[in-house]
């Protein structure tokens, strides 16, 4: 049964939320919408371009139903002394990389009970902004619950923040932010696709959420030519996908080092 309790502190994280769009007089459009369900648990997976499109989507769910999603956030978030209250007060989910199977299972019991699981399959925010490969979690956790999978493209919202970009507020006021929900992966689909095939299906929800982008992309009613944030197969200046994944890479070499001389230095004192 999808919980229906009063959420006070979540009501006023949507509240502000709401506040800062108004403000910036996004302007938002939906096709399919139809196809968020109004009760039960699901697995959304979302495209990940900008580091608001958890609110956004919690935005856009809210204005057809008000229900709110457990997002699936790293622990570094958590580890942040108010980001981390206000992340457990709103029942998101803390994935540790290393130890993932706490997360899992937090994750699986979350959509037993009928709650809305927000997942980005492609790990991280894609400066590509193309959709790269996806990790199977998102598969075998639905499949696992016994709930659909319900892929969710957005586009626009990059625009607002994201990475080595940051938009100044002129940049993001009035930004188009459009969102295209799909049909579902059944629980059929995903029960049929258990264990070593969770990988195909994976490989047809990153299909997909790209057609999905795609369609965003050419109906996205200013034109991205010579813009930082359009792809560069469509005329943009953004990273290839192959340039963001190298860029990506050194990135996780360069934290991960970080992290172990932290460590050694604290074990040494």
């Amino acid at each position: 049964m999808t919980r229906r309790e009063s959420e006070p502190l979540y009501t006023t994280a949507i509240t502000a939320g709401r506040a800062v769009f108004g403000l910036l007089r996004l302007k938002p459009s939906v096709t399919g919408l139809k196809n968020l369900p109004d009760t039960g648990g699901a697995v959304l997976a979302i495209t990940h371009f900008g580091y608001m499109d958890f609110a956004l989507v919690e935005w856009m769910l809210w204005h057809k139903n008000r229900r709110h999603i457990r997002f699936m956030a790293k622990k570094g978030a958590f580890d942040q002394k108010l980001v981390g209250v206000l992340l457990r007060g709103m029942r998101h989910i803390s994935v540790d990389m290393k130890a993932g199977a706490e997360a899992y299972g937090q994750a699986v019991k979350a959509l037993k009970e009928g709650e809305l699981l927000g997942v980005f399959p492609e790990g991280g925010v894609n400066a590509s902004f193309t959709v790269r490969e996806l990790k199977s979690g998102a598969v075998r956790m639905a499949a696992e619950a016994g709930v659909p999978i319900i892929p969710i493209a957005v586009w626009g919202g990059h625009r607002l923040l994201t990475k080595n970009h940051k938009p100044s507020l002129r940049e993001a006021s009035g930004v188009p932010v459009s969102f295209a929900v799909g049909e579902a992966f059944t629980v059929a689909e995903l029960s049929a696709a258990a264990g070593e095939d969770a990988q195909s299906l994976t490989q047809a929800l990153h299909g997909t959420l790209q057609g999905l982008v795609d369609g965003l992309q050419a109906a996205y009613p200013v034109d991205g030519a010579g813009q930082w944030w359009q792809p560069r197969h469509l005329g943009g200046t953004a990273p290839t996908p192959e340039v963001a994944a190298v860029a990506e890479a050194e990135r996780r070499r360069l934290r991960d080092a970080k992290a172990q001389a932290g460590s050694s230095k604290t074990s040494r004192g």
